[in-house]
């Protein structure tokens, strides 16, 4: 049996670092979360199998901290209610029904949980196997190359640093265990002095084989990179935010299969130069299927730069405003597409600029404006500028709609719908509307319908529906989770049975604020990210045109319309720029009570010569608990994102005072600044808010901010605000745990 010295315990380190090559792929390619946690599985159970615990207690071990993770993951109850435990018990004997009925898709979510620990547990026992029996890893080294290698290959996964380190680790192993089986093999002592002599060569040349490797100069492929071709052609890859199932948010032009997760990216997509912010058009899809949206078809038309761009107008009895942006795209973007302003009426310049005059096509049923060179050849935008035309809506005017003539085609093409479509989706329609007469009222109703509390904005439990199942119904009466593609298609398709028509809008909120325009003063530059894709809603009123709706919970697209009152006067929702906030200052925080010290009865000295008595009879177990007690600080310290919220959660919920807002508001910048979301220089509390709001689409960092900033003017809130503020506190703080 291999003795438990520094040689073994490097064995069993590198052995890990193999086995983490097969986990470090998950996140990226599918999307479980939580994957630290698993990491530390892997390192409990290499270590139980490195100190021999008995089997029983290994077994033990394993199953309470898997039991932990499975009652953290998917249960609201404690690890100590057994309510949770029933309701586990349950769902295992529900899964292995489904199992044997090669139910695989229907599988729970805590099920899968259990498997994946499961397989871990397996690998590690046959590493430990091979290690100790066997001597010998070479096939788990084999496989680890091919699996990463084949990921390299067919997916987005870029392994080229993952092959270098797994080299490393597996020659190493396997150069350790060929010593082990010769000293087994000749039957002679193990001394440490044999082992540094075969160790210092084999380091060397694993050294030396690396930077060979990577320095050599090497062939080109001789084939093309697959991962373009298999995205391109595969109708549920989201790389680009298409399709059902886990994708990658952003914008894309693929929306046959809706539904599924996404994983966020902040990756910069465009940045501009405006007044203010706009929502940003790529294009409009006009049928829905029951499973995603469609155009009905291509009507090119092409044009050049300065003309007046080909697209729905907005109708002279409307009154606008005019104004300006300049959009410099990032260097990574790739489409040779246009985002626009709703009112575009004007592009007038682009980079890079043909000097035969810079062409456009813009298809005419999808709204989509595509840039391209003198030879018809696609070419990807650098920057451009343009002019548009904001809308100023009277509320009277778009009440005055309440029927359209039905015999046009364009009034059947914007109110079509999939033969099939479940009754109560009608039902819900006339529900939400009953009593509302003309249009846009009707429109106003759905849209604030779903600000109900029944319906929840989320971007990760998010349904796919089924071969039997339509999108809208699944979200409107079963999941009743989602983002915006759920709301919005869910929006446009009730309008559409009401007779009114509809199409979906796919483009870019308005982005973050940079910074004021140095130019000119009276801009802003704004930075638009992938996170920023969204989809809305446009209703089409006869007098009015196209008036764009926003029915995602957490969003608002600040449409501008005149609310005329009886007494002439009106109101508007234009809004105004926030005043900007102070910074606390530290004289205005609650100074620490000062605490008188207790008069100690003993002796000091005494309890001083004691203390060092008992170290210098125990130094070994005190080294040893020094060094355990250090790991675990530096572990616990390395993932105090995961229990650190909890201790916070627990610290304030005995609070009672008002004024406990105030200590509880810096901690809580200080853990979203821990998460990732950092307040810029010189940003104000209510810019940040409203960005820490965008970021979780909820609107709770912005009514605690406003409950601060009373508290530090006034030094005052009244009685009984903190329990309001500790639910807004304690729902940010939950969201910051990863």
């Amino acid at each position: 049996m291999m003795k438990r010295n520094f040689p073994s315990f490097l064995l069993y380190t590198l052995s890990f670092f193999l086995l983490w090559e097969w986990l470090r792929p998950v996140k990226q390619l599918t999307d479980t979360n939580n994957l630290e946690t698993f990491i530390v599985f892997l390192l409990l159970s290499f270590a139980v199998s490195f100190f021999r615990i008995k089997g029983i207690w290994q077994s033990i071990i394993k199953l309470l901290f898997i039991l932990f993770s499975i009652n953290r993951f998917h249960y609201d109850e404690g690890f100590f209610h057994l309510s949770w435990v029933k309701s586990f018990i349950t769902d295992i004997a529900n899964n292995i029904g489904l199992l044997a009925g090669r139910q695989w898709n229907d599988l729970s979510n805590e099920f899968r949980t259990l498997l994946f620990f499961i397989l871990l547990w397996l690998m590690v026992y046959l590493i430990d196997y091979w290690l100790l029996n066997r001597q010998r890893i070479f096939i788990f080294f084999f496989m680890t190359l091919v699996y990463i290698t084949v990921l390299d290959t067919f997916t987005p996964y870029n392994a080229k640093v993952a092959i270098v380190r797994t080299v490393v680790a597996g020659f190493a192993v396997m150069g350790m265990l060929t010593f082990y089986r010769i000293i087994q093999k000749e039957k002679v002592s193990c001394e440490s002095s044999y082992f540094r002599k075969w160790m210092a060569p084999l380091a060397v040349m694993i050294a030396v084989s690396v930077a060979v490797g990577i320095t050599a100069p090497k062939a080109a492929p001789i084939w093309p990179d697959p991962v373009p071709f298999f995205t391109a052609n595969n109708p549920k890859d989201g790389a680009s935010g298409n399709g059902a199932g886990q994708h990658r948010i952003g914008y894309g032009t693929n929306d046959g299969a809706l539904g599924g997760p996404f994983i966020a990216d902040g990756s910069p997509v465009f940045k501009y130069e405006a007044d203010g912010k706009n929502y940003w058009k790529m294009e409009t899809k006009d049928m829905y299927t029951g499973k995603g949206w469609n155009a009905s078809g291509a009507t090119p038309i092409s044009y050049r730069q300065e003309d007046l761009v080909p697209v729905y107008s907005i109708p002279d009895t409307v009154e606008t405003i005019k104004e300006s942006a300049s959009v410099m795209m990032h260097e990574k973007y790739r489409y040779n597409f246009i985002m626009y302003p709703a009112g575009i009426q004007k592009i007038l310049t682009i980079e890079p600029s043909d000097p035969n005059g810079n062409r456009f096509l813009v298809d005419t049923t999808n709204e989509r404006i595509s840039f391209y060179n003198k030879n018809q050849e696609p070419v990807v935008p650098h920057g451009f500028s343009v002019d548009f035309e904001i809308p100023k809506y009277k509320a009277k005017d778009l009440k005055q709609t309440t029927s359209m003539d039905t015999s046009t085609f364009f009034y059947q093409k914007y109110t079509n719908l999939p033969v099939g479509l479940p009754p109560r989706i009608y039902e819900l329609a006339e529900e939400i509307t009953a009593g509302k007469t003309n249009w846009f009222d009707k429109a106003k109703a759905v849209e604030s319908f779903f600000g109900n509390t029944e319906y929840s904005y989320d971007q990760k439990n998010v349904a796919v529906p089924g071969t039997n199942d339509d999108y809208v119904d699944q979200f409107l009466f079963e999941t009743k989770r989602g983002y915006c593609d759920n709301f919005s298609t869910s929006m446009a398709v009730m309008l559409r049975t009401l007779g009114i028509p509809t199409r979906w809008v796919k483009g870019y909120t308005g982005g973050d604020f940079l910074e004021y325009s140095v130019d000119d003063t009276s801009k802003q530059y704004y930075e638009v990210t992938n996170n920023n894709a969204h989809s809305w809603v446009e209703v089409f009123f006869p007098n009015q045109g196209w008036v764009p709706f926003e029915p995602t919970k957490g969003f608002s697209n600040d449409i501008l319309i005149n609310y005329e009152a009886a007494d002439g006067t009106s109101s508007s929702n234009e809004q105004t720029t926030p005043p900007s906030v102070k910074k606390p200052q530290k004289d205005q925080l609650d100074e620490p009570k000062t605490v008188e010290k207790e008069d100690k009865s003993f002796d000091m000295k005494t309890l001083w010569e004691k203390a060092k008595l008992m170290v210098k009879n125990n130094w070994k177990k005190t080294v040893l608990i020094l060094v355990i007690l250090t790991v675990i600080s530096v572990f616990l310290y390395r993932i105090r994102g995961k229990w650190l919220p909890y201790g916070l959660l627990l610290l304030y919920k005995f609070k009672k005072k008002d004024k406990s807002i105030d200590a509880a508001y810096l901690i809580l910048l200080t853990q979203l600044d821990r998460y990732g979301l950092k307040r810029k220089e010189n940003q104000t509390l209510r810019n940040y808010a409203r960005y820490i709001d965008s970021f979780f689409s909820t609107r709770e960092m912005t009514r605690l901010t406003h409950f601060y900033e009373q508290y530090m003017y006034h030094q005052h809130l009244p009685k009984g605000t903190w329990k309001e503020s500790r639910k807004l506190w304690e729902n940010l703080i939950k969201k910051t745990i990863a």
